[in-house]
């Protein structure tokens, strides 16, 4: 049985490679080959020493799961699905900007969370991605993407782990992923533009804090236990308070001088200007212990299923107001790709349903994607 050389960093290429007989210099120029010119076929990597060019078909492989579809937006946004087996399905956005082009990928085929408000999630959890199925969302993008755009150069400048899936609930595989997108001999992304979203799994994000920290989103969407509760049920397990410290121990080793925190609006459930003030009260009881916060209010991206209504501008746009006066820097993110289903909670709403009568495993944190212009509301953080 070949290995799939995507799911190794660079590490794991040269472990490979001695396993072989070869000097760990030579996965160098293999992860080179793959990650930044695209190879697949050994044959077509001319500097690699004949003899292990000879090995590499007998050993390995380059795969990346097969595209199901792709479709494109009115905006540019472009949303893929890739078949990862037994009928499960990943969903993938490419969100083009003036100033960066931003990929968001998936970390599990459905989410097993429970949050109300993502459509994502109702089809329920099947299994974790392994690494070569995250950075091959990667892979095949950016080198798409180069052609379809007719560019030379890199095309995604910022990756978002915000969709299908709760990153931190499949570490072991995220880990080496992250460090292949950070690795200069692969895609020599910047530990500030490579964010990973959580709905709170503290005992990881001290880990990842230890082990890779780049930029943290946290998928907060309510200023207190019982509310929270009911939108993210992880809040039973890790409450806010015991995660707003976890988040302020990850701080002092982010690479940004902030954490965002990310917040649904959800009409007349947790858009009231009560509770913005009581948002500023917990922001400001845990400044004390060195966290910096920036919030990002996101427009709910309705499905019949959650019972949910998306809150109307002005509220948001109040909510804004009081969080902004209090001198929290503040955000509302633009809908992005809503009309390829890649918006905020949509992914895959429409692919598989794997919940049954007895057991609904629902939800990723809240679905993130579409999302990443921003505008409006205050002083934008760098």
């Amino acid at each position: 049985m070949t290995v799939n050389l995507l799911d190794y960093d660079l590490e794991g290429l040269a472990a490979f490679c001695e396993q072989l007989g070869e000097k760990r210099f030579r996965a160098v120029q293999l992860f080179r080959w793959i990650h930044q010119k695209g190879a697949t076929q050994f044959d077509q990597m001319t500097d690699l020493a004949k003899s292990l060019r000879l090995k590499l078909p007998q050993a390995a492989r380059v795969q990346v799961p097969r595209v199901v579809s792709r479709h494109e937006s009115t905006d540019g946004t472009i949303k893929w699905l890739f078949d990862v087996g037994n009928g499960d399905v990943i969903e993938t956005v490419f969100i083009p900007e003036a100033d960066r082009g931003t990929l968001c990928i998936s970390s599990q085929a459905g989410c097993a969370v429970g949050c109300r408000f993502c459509s994502t999630g109702h089809q329920g959890f099947s299994r974790n991605l392994t690494t070569g199925e995250i950075v091959s969302q990667l892979w095949f993008a950016e080198h798409f993407l180069r052609g379809h755009l007719g560019r030379g150069d890199r095309v995604i400048s910022n990756v978002v782990m915000m969709g299908m899936g709760e990153p931190l609930q499949n570490y072991g595989q995220l880990l080496p992923a992250l460090k292949v997108m950070l690795d200069d001999h692969a895609y020599g992304l910047s530990r500030r533009r490579v964010t990973v979203s959580t709905s709170g799994v503290v005992p990881m994000m001290d880990r990842l804090a230890r082990d890779c920290p780049v930029a943290l989103a946290v998928s907060l969407h309510a200023p207190e236990d019982a509310l929270r509760n009911s939108l993210v049920p992880l809040n039973k397990k890790y409450p806010i308070a015991e995660l707003l410290n976890a988040c302020a121990r990850y701080q002092a080793f982010a690479p940004r001088d902030f954490i965002t925190f990310e917040y649904c609006m959800l009409d007349g459930v947790n858009d009231s200007a009560e509770h913005a003030r009581a948002l500023v009260a917990l922001m400001q009881e845990h400044a004390s212990s060195g966290l910096s916060c920036k919030l990002n209010l996101i427009p709910f991206n309705p499905f019949p299923a959650s019972g949910l209504v998306r809150s109307q501008m002005s509220q948001v746009m109040t909510f804004a107001q009081v969080l902004m006066d209090a001198g929290i820097v503040t955000t509302v993110r633009k809908t992005r790709g809503d009309d390829i289903d890649a918006a905020c909670g949509q992914l895959a709403g429409d692919i598989r349903d794997r919940t049954d009568a007895n057991a609904r495993m629902a939800a990723q944190r809240q679905g993130m994607l579409g999302g990443i212009k921003v505008v409006v509301a205050g002083k934008v953080a760098p």
